[in-house]
């Protein structure tokens, strides 16, 4: 998958792991089952082991990689390749709407260090209106928020906040061993669909944020003392929302109905 002349050791700064095991490579590229029609972009492409495989379904690919080294090495390896384009940057800052449109939604996939997953989750779902879906590898217990439901011990702001945007889908662990080097935790692959319209929609995504922040803010006190500068205990109640419930035990529907009733 890497030039056997290349050689990298891999940057704590940057929360570099490599994926290593080809089994693991294959199954993702499955998953993603390019076409090429598809307009891609790779968060994070490292020395290529999954960009090598997708460059053969003939998709338009934009990688984005913030290490030089692996920039440099990745121009030079993919220069004669027209549908391959490199941008040299960190991914945090890089304004998605200049790669993204509505009429060719793209797939944004990547190996997301650990360090930047959710403030990076956070700054995609801004761009939602030209993504088609998302497929990315991320620490384990990440997933697990993502994928929570009402009343587990995962369940929170993520959890309500990106499933307000997106269908989730958990597809499948990998264990810290298919990386070098390993890192700590394990991993797990979810695909991240946009949502359409629905009657669900806020005028603003960011009454939702601020609520959740509230209710959140101490997750072993009740909506009673949580939300009590935002709702009273008789406004929730008139929701059909039990003041003393923890906030964990509200669904999305239940947050998207304060918000509705605050603003």
């Amino acid at each position: 998958m890497t030039n056997k002349n290349f050689s990298h050791r891999a940057r704590k700064r940057f929360g570099q792991n490599f994926l290593t095991d080809t089994s693991i490579i294959e199954k993702i590229v499955k998953a993603i089952s390019a076409k090429p029609s598809d307009k891609i972009i790779e968060i994070g492409p490292g020395q290529g082991a999954l960009t090598e495989l997708l460059l053969t379904s003939d998709a338009e690919l934009h990688a984005i990689e913030i290490d030089r080294d692996l920039a440099a090495f990745l121009r030079e390896k993919y220069a004669n390749i027209s549908h391959f384009h490199l941008h040299e940057e960190d991914v945090l800052k890089v304004d998605f709407s200049s790669l993204l449109s509505a009429e060719q939604p793209a797939r944004i996939i990547g190996n997301l260090p650990y360090n930047i997953s959710t403030p990076l989750i956070f700054h995609l779902l801004k761009y939602l209106a030209g993504v088609k879906d998302m497929l990315f590898m991320l620490q384990l217990e990440v997933v697990e928020r993502m994928a929570a439901v009402p009343g587990s011990k995962s369940y929170g702001r993520l959890s309500i906040m990106v499933q307000y945007y997106c269908q989730v889908e958990k597809l499948f662990n990998v264990p810290s061993s298919a990386f070098s080097p390993a890192p700590k935790v394990e991993s797990a692959i979810v695909k991240l669909t946009p949502l359409k319209q629905t009657a669900n929609e806020l005028e603003s995504p960011e009454q939702l944020t601020n609520l959740l922040r509230q209710a959140f803010a101490q997750r072993r006190k009740t909506l009673r003392n949580n939300l009590s500068s935002l709702i009273s205990a008789e406004e929730l109640e008139n929701l059909g929302i039990n003041p003393g419930l923890r906030p964990e035990n509200l669904s999305l529907d239940d947050y998207v109905k304060i918000c509705k009733h605050l603003h």
